[in-house]
């Protein structure tokens, strides 16, 4: 340590050790940042669960000195240390990795110790006089990290989760306002990479609204599940250390500063190590990374080209697309949300295997699952916002294009079957391809029907919805 750096002595059943006086956190803080040098990525980069820790300590100081077992100005010196933290203030002294051994009890003591120095402040005292204000004594009192941890993370991912249902209405909206935009470009549609009947574009970005609007609904209804926490559950679900009053009061506690209506688990050591909710809306994630993937290989394929690809669309030029092509642009903005979506599928496996890896009464492995699904949460809500600001509210249509291969197509021909047989269409269909002959031209020649009935039945109307069908 640099002699120049103020330092104060803390100690721990390990031994001594200078902190920069400069530092919140203290020692227990200090050894984790040493231990756990993996991700490079701190609690710091994820301010809700700093913010849901900070909520977490504040009600717990509450229902103590409710309980008569914490002196008021300590409690006071808590609440006003954990509403800082809560207004943005400190996050920087929240330094330890994400990914951590002692299955959250780095973060729980970064947490304790950032508030309890914090809190020495407030009532006048020098930071790592514990006497006054101990992290453990004090701010930790009533709690085990296997309550107080996960309880956070939970809340964490709810407070979390608002900005990612914020992108999903926008790229809702985005793309409901391009189906109406389109709605009356007809088009070729495809399955299995050929040509199949038509469709309009309109109706091809509604079918993307609604796989979008559908997974709102399923984050919505899943997400209720991280309200039932085990808050006061302490070690492993007994409430040991605990008043048997303060479990119910510090989830009420909770409840109010939060914002938000938690609820008590129903079987406290169940909850204490069950992984459920994680694992189910990590494959909510999932989900929704493998739908976005999806609507994003449809993009680079419909504006391929422009020459030599479909070219029916033309995404919005965002950034020169090569450092030897002069003139390429690359359809960037769909690419880095498929590669998104790798990472979620990744993370998800991740989340899968380390719920499994529970043992006994305790999940050890619970920062990687956090670690996993808020990194999936940032990472969507961010290409998401990038998706629906820099290339479906710019899209637009080569409606010429369009136009063309529908009349070129042989799947028009589907629209005649009903009318002609099956039979008459297969071979007409097979004419057309080996002659590069029209369908249309075809079907007049042979006189199946006339101009009039040919212009009916294949009018983009009455192609791209149900229709009574008038056999001649």
């Amino acid at each position: 340590m640099n002699n120049t750096t103020a330092t104060r002595k803390e100690k721990d059943l390990l031994g001594e050790r200078l902190i920069p006086d400069k530092a919140l956190y203290g020692i227990q803080t200090l050894r984790a940042k040493e231990n756990f040098k993996i991700t490079n990525t701190k609690l710091k980069h994820y301010s809700e669960l700093i913010i849901a820790l900070a909520m977490v300590k504040k009600a717990a100081a509450i229902a103590n000195f409710k309980l008569g077992i914490l002196q008021k100005k300590k409690c006071e010196a808590i609440k006003s240390a954990c509403d800082e933290i809560i207004s943005g203030k400190w996050h920087g002294h929240f330094i330890v990795d994400m990914v951590q051994g002692g299955a959250g009890t780095s973060t729980n003591m970064n947490a304790n110790e950032v508030i309890a120095n914090r809190g020495l402040e407030i009532m006048g005292h020098n930071r790592g006089d514990y006497q006054h204000l101990h992290p453990n004594n004090d701010v930790n009192l009533s709690q085990s990290t296997n309550d107080a941890y996960p309880t956070a993370v939970r809340l964490s991912i709810i407070l979390s989760h608002k900005r990612y249902l914020d992108s999903l209405y926008d790229l809702s909206y985005a793309l409901k306002q391009k189906s109406i935009e389109f709605s009356d470009i007809i088009k070729m549609g495809r399955t299995q990479m050929q040509d199949a009947v038509p469709i309009t574009l309109g109706q091809e970005f509604n079918g993307w609204k609604a796989t979008i609007k559908e997974d709102i609904g399923v984050v919505k209804n899943s997400i209720k599940s991280f309200t039932e926490i085990n808050m006061g559950a302490t070690a492993v679900g007994t409430g040991i250390n605990s008043d048997p009053e303060y479990c119910d009061l510090v989830i009420d506690e909770l409840t109010r500063i939060a914002d938000i209506e938690m609820f008590r688990a129903r079987n406290l050591i169940e909850a204490t190590s069950d992984m459920g909710a994680f694992v189910t809306f990590s494959s909510i994630l999932k989900r929704n990374a493998v739908k976005l993937s999806k609507i994003c290989n449809d993009l680079r394929l419909l504006s391929s080209g422009p020459r030599t690809g479909i070219n029916e669309i033309n995404l919005p030029p965002v950034q020169p697309g090569s450092s030897i092509m002069p003139g390429k642009v690359n359809p960037v903005i769909p690419e880095v949300v498929n590669q998104i979506a790798f990472q979620v599928i990744g993370n998800d496996l991740t989340v899968t295997l380390a719920a499994e890896a529970g043992q006994l009464q305790l999940n050890a492995m619970e920062p990687i699952i956090t670690f996993n699904i808020l990194k999936s949460l940032n990472m969507l809500t961010q290409g998401i916002k990038s998706l629906t600001e820099k290339c479906i509210n710019g899209i637009t249509v080569n409606k010429e294009i369009c136009k063309e291969q529908v009349n070129n197509s042989i799947g028009i021909i589907t629209a005649l079957n009903p009318y002609i047989g099956y039979e008459n269409a297969t071979r007409i269909a097979k004419q057309a391809i080996e002659k590069n002959e029209s369908v249309r031209d075809i079907v007049l020649a042979e006189k199946l029907l006339s101009k009039k009935e040919i212009d009916d039945i294949l009018s983009p109307e009455n192609m791209t919805k149900p229709r009574k069908i008038k056999k001649k």
